[in-house]
């Protein structure tokens, strides 16, 4: 709120030319995005709009792929769980994003083990990061454990995601936003044994250390990599049809309002049906995530996790056959309308292409 304020007096003059320089540099504008977009009619509310993002982009086989790649046991350190990794990690590349793959080793109640992150970037130059994240990894019990909720399908919708969507950002990072997207593939959230400060969120607890370590500076304006973190979305428990969410963060209560108001609109306009998925309620759940050590950084989380916890959670029954594709479609659908609002997408092709043909022609230039 004191960021917004700043911003504020600085534009009718009230705040020194200094503090003026901080308040509209990447580390602070961060905080008035959203508004920015509602103050320039960036929400995305014609018909046509949310058509094309919702339900022109969609492509269910992409998305049941990826699924079948991923849901198959996948426990920290096994073969199967190096075959997910690296279809993450194909998938990605192939799209055209930087792809890194941290690796660490940690002590765990079944001895020293070597995890490793997966991070996608769409624009390594931007300055500033929309996150959407997920664990890949999956528990290593009750025997033949898939996880479908936890976590293959969010991490299926998140390439689902960056395939579908794949030309719209190819274009937003044509024209060199000072915002991109990244998602994270965290390691070894699962405990081995039982769930502690020690025993699970291995990867998370690494890669937020790791960013507060390291700095990052631009026109100026100092920070760490934990501060170019736009938003930290989480996804997690997502597949069945009980998947219902509330707002867990206030801190970010206006972002998760407007996951609310999209599926509103999409109702509206008949692009969704089945019950609510983004409920209009303010829970303080307290759950353990990846989320917790950037959220213990300052990060501001938007935590998408079903509650209550469905009934499948960390059982056998947590499989292929537990899930809703209606509803997993559904989400999907919101996600996508929301991160075009977020990054200002345009639906508008003839816009997209002469921005495009543009910028082709002066790369052909150099």
């Amino acid at each position: 709120m004191g960021s917004i304020i700043n911003t504020a007096l600085c534009l009718i003059g009230l705040n020194s030319p200094a503090l003026c320089a901080g308040a509209s540099s990447w580390k602070n504008r961060k905080y008035t995005h959203l508004e920015s977009t509602q103050t320039n009619n960036k929400l995305i509310t014609a018909n046509s709009d949310f058509k094309y993002f919702a339900q022109d982009l969609e492509n269910d086989p992409d998305f049941v792929r990826n699924l079948d790649k991923i849901l198959i046991p996948r426990v920290v350190g096994t073969p199967n769980h190096q075959k997910v990794r690296k279809h993450i990690v194909d998938t990605m590349n192939g799209l055209g994003w930087k792809v890194e793959q941290p690796g660490f080793n940690d002590d765990t109640p079944e001895g020293n083990k070597m995890f490793t992150n997966v991070i996608a970037t769409l624009d390594l130059d931007a300055p500033r990061r929309l996150v959407i994240a997920c664990h890949y990894d999956s528990l290593n019990k009750p025997v033949g454990f898939l996880g479908a909720i936890d976590s293959a399908v969010p991490c299926a919708q998140m390439l689902n995601l960056a395939h579908t969507m794949h030309q719209d950002l190819k274009l937003q990072k044509l024209k060199n936003p000072e915002i991109t997207l990244q998602f994270i593939f965290f390691d070894g959230e699962e405990a081995f044994v039982r769930w502690t400060s020690t025993d699970s969120i291995y990867g998370a607890r690494n890669l937020a250390a790791r960013w507060e370590g390291q700095e990052y500076s631009r026109d100026g304006v100092n920070g760490n990599h934990n501060d170019r973190i736009d938003m930290f979305v989480l996804l997690d428990l997502i597949g069945t049809a009980d998947t219902q969410f509330t707002k867990l963060e206030q801190s970010t209560g206006d972002w998760y309002d407007r996951l609310v108001s999209i599926e509103q609109n999409l109702r509206n306009n008949r692009l969704i049906n089945g019950n609510t998925i983004f409920r209009d309620q303010s829970v303080n759940a307290g759950i353990e995530d990846d989320h917790i050590p950037f959220k213990r950084r300052n990060v501001p989380i938007l935590h998408l996790i079903s509650t209550p916890f469905p009934k499948v959670w960390h059982t056998i029954n947590d499989n292929r056959e537990n899930l809703n594709f209606d509803r997993i479609s559904s989400i999907s659908k919101v996600l996508r309308v929301f991160v075009a609002e977020y990054l200002h997408l345009s639906a508008k092709e003839e816009e997209n292409q002469r921005v495009y043909t543009a910028r082709s022609r002066d790369c052909k230039s150099l």
